[in-house]
């Protein structure tokens, strides 16, 4: 009998919400095809050797680019930095700033899949979090930061 009740619980829809559908926007293919390009591109003109990674909103990879002599292990942390960025909605840089300063995320690194150092960017239609793009293998998170930026600025145009 109780298990008849809880499962009665948890089929039962919510009180108050919209049943049916649900539309979400998401970076597409193409798009992040190119701000892998831009970011690997731009690091590389300053002689870094990185990959990058572009995820969906719900923290899917849409696209993966290593460049030429980038470290194998580029390839898992530019694919976690976007992971932990699209899945919190913030900038890695930011969250690790919010873990640094606030015991109350300070367990928020022992989420899988996360990855809490520099370089991971939201990308954004207006306020709504479409994808992210994470860097990984310039000599600093600060450095990844400026190279998945680029990445975004080649396809902002767009993202409206």
């Amino acid at each position: 009998m109780r298990h008849l009740l809880l499962a009665g619980l948890i089929l039962a829809p919510l009180p108050g919400t919209a049943q049916g559908l649900v539309t979400e926007r998401n970076v597409s293919a193409a798009l992040a095809a190119e701000a892998v390009a831009a970011a690997v591109e731009a690091c590389a003109g300053r002689g870094f050797r990185v990959s990058a990674a572009v995820v969906d909103r719900s923290g899917v990879l849409r696209a993966l680019l290593r460049a030429d002599g980038a470290g194998p292990h580029t390839v898992a942390s530019a694919r976690a930095k976007a992971y932990t960025a699209a899945s919190m909605r913030a900038n890695t840089t930011q969250i690790l700033e919010t873990v640094r300063t606030n015991p109350a995320a300070a367990r928020l690194p022992d989420i899988e899949g996360f990855l809490i150092v520099g370089g991971g960017i939201a990308i954004r239609a207006g306020e709504e979090v479409v994808g992210a793009i994470g860097v990984g293998g310039a000599p600093g998170g600060h450095l990844d930061d400026q190279c998945a930026e680029a990445g975004i600025e080649r396809i902002r145009d767009r993202l409206g």
